[in-house]
C-alpha cells in the first residue's frame, strides 16, 4: 500500500501481503522480548529516525473475536487508550472500509500528532486483519496545534489459537513528519510499545463486562446494516504524500519526564 498513486480500497492480495509481513523475520531486529511481548524494529532512514515497528503479544486468556471487537470499538478505545486525544469516524466507503481521524499524545517535549486514515478490515478463517493508510480529506486539513503524520502502512493481525487464546501482531510504518531524536525510537520499542500491548490486553479482559452495559448488540464492524455513517466516494479522497506536509525538526529535543499518557496500567475501565 505504500506505493499507491491513487486512493484504493485494499483487496485480498493486500491483506495476504500484510499477513506475510507480520509473520516474516526478514530484515527485523529484535529489541524487546519479555513476559510474552516481543518487539522488533526496522530502521529505514536513520537520520530521520524513520522506521517500522512490529510488536506481538500472546493472549492466552482472550478470544480472537474479543480482541477484534476491542480494536474496532471506538467508544471503548476512548476509555482504555490513555494516549488518544480525539478519535472519530468520518464516513464509510464499503461494508469493510471507512475513513477516520485519530490524534495522540507524543512523549514530551514533542508535538502531538494526528492522522486521517482509510481503514479496512477482513476476517480470514481464524485470523482477523485491520489495516490502514493515510489519505487526505478536504474537510479535515492539517491543524495548527498538531503535526499531521503519515501512516504508510499500519495494522493488526489477530491469529486465533483456540477458544480463548490468540496472538496480536501490530505492524506500523508511520512517517512522523520531522526529524526525531534517537531516544524516541528507543523509547517506542523499549517502553511505549510493550506498555501499549499490556494495556490493550487488560482492556480485552474487561471488554465483555463493559460491552454488556454499553449498547451490547451494536457492532457495525460485524453487522454492516448497523452502520449509520455517511457514505464517501473514493473521489472525495486523495493520497496523503509525506513530502507534501511540513517537516518539524525535533531532533535536538531532550527527553523530559512524561506525565501525559503515563497513567497506571491499573486504570479501571468502567
Amino acid at each position: 500500500m505504500s506505493t499507491r498513486d491513487s486512493v484504493q480500497i485494499p483487496d485480498d492480495r493486500d491483506f495476504d501481503h500484510f499477513r506475510t509481513e507480520c509473520n516474516s523475520d526478514d530484515g527485523w531486529s529484535l529489541t524487546y522480548n519479555k513476559s510474552g511481548i516481543v518487539v522488533w524494529i526496522q530502521i529505514l532512514e536513520a537520520e530521520k529516525s524513520l522506521h517500522k515497528i512490529k510488536c506481538r503479544i500472546e493472549c492466552k486468556d482472550v478470544a480472537a473475536e474479543t480482541l477484534y471487537d476491542v480494536l474496532h470499538d471506538i467508544e471503548y478505545r476512548k476509555k482504555w487508550d490513555t494516549n488518544v486525544i480525539e478519535t472519530f469516524d468520518i464516513g464509510k466507503l464499503t461494508v469493510n472500509a471507512d475513513v477516520g481521524y485519530y490524534s495522540w499524545k507524543c512523549p514530551k517535549p514533542l508535538k502531538n500528532r494526528d492522522v486521517i486514515t482509510l481503514r479496512s478490515w477482513l476476517p480470514m478463517g481464524n485470523d482477523f486483519i485491520i489495516m490502514n493508510y493515510s489519505v487526505k480529506h478536504p474537510k479535515y486539513p492539517p491543524r495548527k496545534d498538531m503535526v499531521r503524520a503519515v501512516s504508510i502502512k499500519t495494522g493488526y493481525l489477530i491469529q486465533g489459537k483456540g477458544e480463548k487464546n490468540c496472538s496480536l501482531t501490530y505492524l506500523a510504518q508511520v512517517d512522523p513528519k520531522g526529524s526525531l531524536p534517537k531516544w524516541v525510537v528507543n523509547k517506542s520499542s523499549q517502553f511505549l510499545a510493550p506498555k501499549a500491548m499490556k494495556k490493550m490486553h487488560k482492556a480485552c479482559l474487561k471488554y465483555p463486562d463493559w460491552k454488556q452495559k454499553h449498547n451490547p448488540h451494536f457492532k457495525p464492524w460485524l453487522y454492516p446494516e448497523q452502520n449509520t455513517l455517511a457514505s464517501l466516494a473514493l473521489s472525495d479522497l486523495a493520497i496523503q504524500h509525506a513530502d507534501s506536509l511540513e517537516n518539524i525538526d525535533e531532533s535536538s529535543l531532550s527527553e523530559t519526564k512524561d506525565d501525559r499518557g503515563e497513567a497506571s496500567d491499573e486504570d479501571s475501565v468502567n
